[in-house]
């Protein structure tokens, strides 16, 4: 997998700050995406072990809330695949910091089984995640004065309620 950028100190891609990873790559291609350049796979450079460390590295601070994903799409399946020992790795050093994902795919549609961009680390990513942001951004649904989100077909989704319960739980809606 290869990625895109790092944002340190991040404020806009989840609450507190963030240390925000876009990873490359992406099948959706939105019209009017902020980041086309993050379609294509191999924009950026390589994910490493060495990349993987700086980024465990920046989440040691008290005052970084968490963690955020985002691209390209970090469900994309050979983006999940690279993406999920990472995940468990930030779980284990960080129990207490939280992890947001944004997707352009929709949860209950195409991140189950038999959806489209569903995998064997899907699952298991999703368990890792405790914000999702999902759904494509559709131009004519814009509005700048939402939390977190750039369209109003997106779902900012507390995934902790949803593992619990199966239901999804929209926060941050107007």
């Amino acid at each position: 997998m290869n990625y895109s950028a790092i944002k340190y100190n991040d404020i806009a891609n989840g609450t507190g700050v963030r240390t925000t990873l876009f990873v490359s790559g992406c099948r959706n291609h939105c019209k009017d995406c902020f980041q086309p350049e993050t379609w294509d796979f191999d924009n950026g450079d390589p994910f490493t072990e060495e990349v993987e460390e700086q980024l465990l590295a920046s989440l040691d601070s008290e005052y970084i809330s968490g963690l955020t994903l985002l691209g390209g799409d970090p469900f994309e399946p050979e983006n999940q695949k690279a993406l999920l020992p990472f995940l468990r790795k930030v779980r284990a050093a960080y129990p207490d910091k939280n992890i947001w994902a944004y997707t352009g795919y929709v949860l209950d549609r195409d991140l189950i089984p038999g959806g489209r961009r569903w995998c064997e680390a899907t699952g298991p990513m999703l368990d890792c995640i405790d914000i999702l942001v999902d759904g494509p951004f559709v131009t004519e649904q814009k509005d700048i004065t939402l939390k977190f989100k750039g369209s109003a077909n997106q779902r900012v989704i507390d995934m902790t309620e949803y593992r619990r319960s199966g239901k999804i739980l929209r926060l941050y809606e107007k």
